[in-house]
């Protein structure tokens, strides 16, 4: 067809179909359509250029705010945890209003309409998240922290450098249940949103988690010693502690069997150490009854009344209500609470302490308190075992006289004492039920829970009477199937790796107390329980890959299932649990004993729901 004419041309050679020519109004309609058409593509091209435009204003915008909230909010916290209350003070404020301008930017529609696109919206998506983070962070938190003050500062909370300031604490009590509170939903909540395809805001949204969950366990922690800490140093009254060594070159569930023990008391603040002993607890004992289970899983070592064996339960209340029916026995007086330690939480206090001089002149530092009085100490003192219980007495002695002395770097102090706390290597126990309650649900309480979610325990105690469990290296694993049935099959294996270099040792280092099977010197024979979820049954087990036999218990409502092995020197041991489990809700756990060696530990068990 001719635009022009309007004529049309016919298919047939030599034929022409004619039709009649448009008129000049026609003609000028259709152009004036076409112009339409192009004006609008234009105006749209436009609006696509202003949006994108408006789009990237806003996103420099946000990207620029947000990094100084962040800024500002580490400021504030590093004041905060410095004394500085007014520098804290103006950081948060500065923080709050530099994360309010992002929070701006990120509810704009150019910033809404883009995070829904699939996919390529997910950096504007994770960003705003992460704004809204940033913006509850400072005002849900570090503006209402700063009122708490000294209470969050250790340089501020220890006076004098060797009393806590309890006024403080309890005074600042109310204001850190609400900013915990605040943390540990703003936490939550950071560690949930999406990764990105976008490495820098993916790299962003990494560094937000790690910030809030640092500042989270900080005003956890502060919280519940406002709760607790008051009454438990001595606020109402003197308080007195059994503090139990552990020593865990012989391990029992705790961590280590009792080496050494003291008494100290707590009075406004200030500890003080009130005795140290490393005499033995050989009379005749009166047991305490700590249920059924525990009578059927332990009574045959009789713990209740034996010291050597009062902590074979990994649930450190039962070895700290032992220790204190025992001292009340051999002393007459009843303390109020129990404390457990090791070598290794002391080596991390010496790091910040310094290193001790004995009264023989040596020098124990961090770098030598662990192979000093769990290994060495069993050679200088070969035959005399008075003597080595004595010179590790006197070592815990003088650490912990110059931990209650003056402090010059509380922080530190305190960081050292928390990561001994996560490890399990210090356990507090208070006979108040109200503060044995908070105690329970942190890691200083270091029990056993009594809920249904996945767990799986592996706890060792030495059966050899030896000290071989220095040179024990542990892995642990554990895995099972999917949530789809209301139960499912689950695995835990257990390597335990006997590593006694070659050596001469004392029987007393690697023989066996008692050695019905004629194991070759240097052996560790072990009983090795699996502390499993609750209604877990026991399908199968072996040892090396042979069946092997189980001894049934209970421990605070979950199965226990124990094997005892061997260990020969230089080899490993392969302890595979097959069970089947409840596909019970709640994230698994495997707590790992405190002993000398940090285990390899992999978890491969999806988390279930709760419906």
């Amino acid at each position: 067809m001719n635009d022009v004419t309007g004529e049309s041309v016919s298919p047939e050679p030599g034929r022409r179909k004619v039709r009649r020519r448009l008129s000049d109004e026609e003609i000028a309609a259709q152009r004036r359509k076409r112009r339409r058409v192009q004006i609008g593509c234009g105006v749209g091209a436009l609006v696509v250029v202003g949006f994108i435009g408006w789009l990237g204003y806003e996103g420099l915008q946000a990207k620029s705010n947000l990094e100084k909230a962040q800024d500002f909010a580490t400021q504030a916290k590093d004041a905060l945890l410095a004394g500085d209350t007014d520098k804290a003070r103006v950081a948060a404020g500065d923080a709050d209003r530099y994360a309010q301008d992002a929070q701006s930017s990120v509810d704009s529609v150019p910033w809404r309409i883009a995070g829904a696109v699939p996919f390529l919206g997910s950096p504007f998506d994770s960003t705003r998240q992460m704004t809204t983070i940033v913006s509850g962070l400072t005002e849900q938190v570090l503006l209402p922290a700063v009122d708490a003050g000294s209470a969050v500062s250790p340089d501020q909370l220890i006076l004098d450098g060797a009393r806590i300031n309890l006024a403080a604490l309890r005074d600042a009590a109310p204001v850190l249940e609400t900013t915990s509170a605040a943390i540990s939903d703003l936490d939550e909540q950071a560690q949930n949103v999406d990764s990105t395809w976008l490495g820098l805001i993916d790299d962003a949204r990494v560094d937000l988690q790690e910030q809030v969950s640092e500042l989270s366990g900080l005003l956890n922690n502060t919280s519940l010693a406002a709760q607790i800490a008051p009454a438990m140093l001595g606020a109402d009254g003197p308080r007195s502690y059994f503090i139990g060594f552990q020593t865990n070159a012989e391990a029992r569930g705790t961590g280590g069997l009792l080496g050494g023990f003291g008494v100290v008391r707590a009075d406004n603040g200030a500890v003080a150490v009130d005795e140290l002993s490393s005499r033995d607890f050989t009379d005749d004992y009166r047991p305490i009854d700590l249920g059924p289970e525990f009578a059927q899983a332990y009574g045959h070592s009789s713990p209740t009344t034996r010291a050597v064996n009062s902590n074979v339960s990994p649930h450190f209340p039962h070895a700290a209500r032992i220790w204190q029916s025992l001292w009340e026995q051999e002393s007459g007086q009843r303390v109020d609470g129990a404390i457990a330690t090791d070598p290794v939480a002391l080596s991390y206090v010496l790091e910040v302490v310094g290193p001790v001089t004995m009264p023989n002149g040596e020098t124990i530092s961090a770098d030598n308190v662990v192979e000093m009085t769990e290994s060495t100490a069993y050679t200088r003192f070969a035959d005399d075992n008075r003597a080595r219980k004595d010179y590790l007495q006197a070592v815990a002695r003088q650490v912990v006289l110059k931990m209650t002395g003056a402090v010059s770097k509380p922080r530190q102090l305190l960081e050292a004492l928390g990561r001994a706390a996560s490890e399990g290597r210090l356990a507090l126990w208070s006979s108040y039920e109200d503060e044995q309650a908070v105690l329970s649900t942190t890691k200083l309480g270091h029990v056993v829970p009594d809920d249904t979610a996945p767990y799986a325990g592996v706890v060792v105690n030495n059966l050899g009477g030896n000290k071989l469990d220095y040179y024990l290296q542990r892995e642990i694993s554990y895995s099972a199937g999917s949530c789809e049935d209301e139960t499912r099959a689950s695995t835990v294996t257990v390597r335990l790796t006997n590593a006694l270099p070659p050596g001469d040792y004392t029987d007393y280092v690697a023989g066996m107390f008692d050695n019905p099977r004629g194991e070759p010197f240097g052996t560790n024979l072990s009983d090795v329980g699996l502390i499993a979820t609750q209604g877990a049954k026991l399908k199968k087990v072996t040892v090396n890959g042979v069946s092997a036999f189980s001894f049934t218990g209970k421990e605070r409502g979950h199965p226990m299932f124990n094997v005892q092995v061997p260990i020969p020197q230089g080899q490993t041991v392969e302890i595979v649990y097959e069970m089947t489990e409840p596909s019970a809700a709640g994230a698994p756990r495997v707590p790992v004993q405190p002993l000398i060696d940090t285990p390899a530990v992999s978890v491969d068990v999806p988390e279930c729901r709760a419906e």
